[in-house]
């Protein structure tokens, strides 16, 4: 993690504190939505800190010009400065990119005049990761496939390409850098080529944000060694869902139940996924 000055200790971070630190609401930044649909922490008391944003992979601190603040300090959970801004006359608004990479936890913005602390709020930034659905290509034809992976690759999707909605209820950002499938699916392997996502080594899902990774590793495609595959009189199983993340170097599962029917052949068979 990159920090503007790592020297700095936390108590010349803070310098000293009149104000009382606001405890925030674990998962997220704020009691409320803030009106632009991000994730916030409430003000300082005085309203010297008027708002703590997340904003993508950046934390946004917005400050009252009515004080003569002309330092911003962000201090990591460990007591370590993270980063500092000086503020610029009439903007009201200063930035830290945290990136993929932080350590997650209580992070504190300390507004300062000088040598004297005006004010400062702590707020939670931690990254929660939840799979929600699974599908495939052949039962969700309006998903923009052809977007992802062009028009050339729409005979072998539906023959074995698969989505997998993620969602980040937490307060801070997180990248997805793994994909697995696992268990009773036709090709249960890791994709050797990298990630097991399509063209890509992570995705980056905000707090509050859904988004949808889509497989490389063909799990519903030709039948391997290993996997479960269709059949005229049915076959059914169960099949694990894993997503590796970055932050929190977290592996998290979720499992399904399946069943196959209808054909021999897995381009024929027919597939229904349900969450078990």
């Amino acid at each position: 993690m990159t920090q503007d000055n790592p020297h700095l200790s936390r108590r010349t971070a803070l310098r000293t504190v009149a104000g009382a630190a606001l405890a925030s609401v674990a998962g997220c930044l704020n009691n409320g939505d803030s009106p632009d649909g991000g994730n916030s922490t409430p003000s300082d008391e005085g309203g010297v800190i008027q708002e703590v944003t997340i904003e993508g992979t950046e934390l946004v601190v917005e400050y009252s010009s009515q004080e003569e603040v002309d330092q911003i300090n962000l201090v990591q959970p460990n007591g370590e400065l993270f980063g500092q801004r000086e503020t610029a006359a009439g903007s009201q608004q200063v930035s830290f990119e945290i990136g993929t990479s932080y350590e997650p936890g209580e992070y504190t913005v300390v507004a300062l005049s000088g040598e004297e602390t005006l004010a400062e709020t702590s707020s939670l930034i931690q990254p929660e990761i939840g799979i929600q659905e699974v599908g495939l290509y052949r039962n969700n034809p309006e998903k923009p496939w052809d977007e992802v992976y062009g028009d050339t690759e729409t005979d072998r999707l539906k023959n074995g390409e698969a989505y997998v909605t993620v969602g980040n209820t937490g307060s801070g950002p997180e990248a997805i850098v793994e994909l697995i499938f696992s268990g009773d699916v036709p090709n249960p392997v890791e994709d050797p080529r990298g990630s097991g996502m399509y063209e890509t080594e992570q995705v980056v899902i905000s707090p509050g944000e859904t988004t949808d990774l889509f497989s490389s590793s063909f799990p519903f495609g030709s039948e391997s060694e290993e996997g479960m595959g269709c059949s005229p009189d049915g076959n059914s199983g169960q099949f694990t869902v894993t997503v590796r993340t970055q932050v929190g170097g977290d592996q998290v599962s979720k499992s399904f139940d399946v069943e196959y029917s209808g054909s021999t052949e897995m381009s024929d068979c027919e597939v229904s996924i349900t969450e078990a």
